[in-house]
C-alpha cells in the first residue's frame, strides 16, 4: 500500500511529502495519528515545511492550526539550501548536561568496558569502542567513529567535529537518534532486525544504514 504521507528530514526541520492522489481527509488523519502517537519525528519547536501547490488556502490553514496545536512551526516555503538524508529526523534540541563518564582525550580510541545507562555520557575527540549496550537516555559524542559491541538504543554522534568519514557500528543499531558530522537521522520504523551487525555512514550526502559482517 502506498504511503499517504512521507517525512523527509532537512537540516532546518521536516518536509512533508504527500501522495497527490490521496484524499485530504486521509492526509489529515495520517498526520494527526503521527502527532498524537508520539512519533519521534515530531519534536516540539520543529519547523514543518509543506508544498503549498498540493493544497488550497483553506487546507493549508487547517494543517497550520493542527501543527500549531502540537507545538510545531509551519511553513509553505522550503529553505533554499537543504541536505536530505535517510533515515529522516528533525534536528533535536541541544541536550542538557548529564553525568559524564570521564575519558582521556589523548588515547587514539576510548574503550568503555560497561553498559552505558540512561543519563550517562561519553564525550571525546577520539573514536569510541563500547563493550556493552548503550541504553535509552545515554549518549556518546565522539570526534571519530563509534563501535558498540552490543545494542545501541541511545543517542550517538560520530564525527562530532565535522569528520564525514566517521561511521557508527553496533551489533544492533536501533538508536533514538544518530548523528554523523552535521547530519541527523534515525533508523526507519520498518527496518527489520538483523542477526548481522549494522553500520551507519554518510554516502552521497545521506546517512545510510547497512548490515555488515564483523
Amino acid at each position: 500500500m502506498k504511503e499517504v504521507v512521507k517525512i523527509r528530514g532537512l537540516k532546518s526541520g521536516l518536509q512533508l511529502i504527500v501522495d497527490k492522489n490521496a484524499n485530504f481527509e486521509d492526509i489529515k488523519a495520517t498526520i494527526l495519528e503521527k502527532l498524537t502517537t508520539g512519533d519521534k519525528f515530531f519534536i516540539r519547536g520543529t519547523t514543518v515545511f509543506v508544498d503549498k501547490n498540493f493544497f488550497d488556502e483553506t487546507q493549508m490553514e487547517e494543517l497550520r492550526r493542527m501543527f500549531h496545536r502540537h507545538g510545531m512551526l509551519f511553513s509553505d516555503k522550503l529553505p533554499k539550501t537543504q541536505i536530505n538524508f535517510e533515515p529522516k529526523i528533525p534536528s533535536a534540541p541541544t541536550p542538557q548536561p548529564q553525568p559524564v563518564v570521564k575519558v582521556e582525550k589523548a588515547k587514539p580510541t576510548v574503550v568503555v568496558n560497561k553498559t552505558l545507562r540512561g543519563g550517562q555520557e561519553v564525550r571525546t575527540e577520539s573514536s569510541v569502542l563500547v563493550f556493552g549496550n548503550v541504553n535509552p537516555g545515554a549518549q556518546i559524542i565522539a570526534g571519530g567513529s563509534i563501535d558498540i559491541r552490543g545494542t545501541c538504543r541511545g543517542m550517538v554522534h560520530a564525527g562530532a567535529f565535522g569528520d564525514q568519514t566517521a561511521c557508527i557500528v553496533a551489533d544492533k543499531l536501533i538508536p533514538i537518534q544518530i548523528r554523523i558530522a552535521d547530519l541527523i537521522a534515525r533508523p526507519p520504523d520498518n527496518m527489520k532486525e538483523s542477526n548481522k551487525a549494522e553500520r551507519a555512514s554518510i554516502k552521497n550526502g545521506y546517512i545510510v544504514f547497512e548490515p555488515i559482517i564483523r
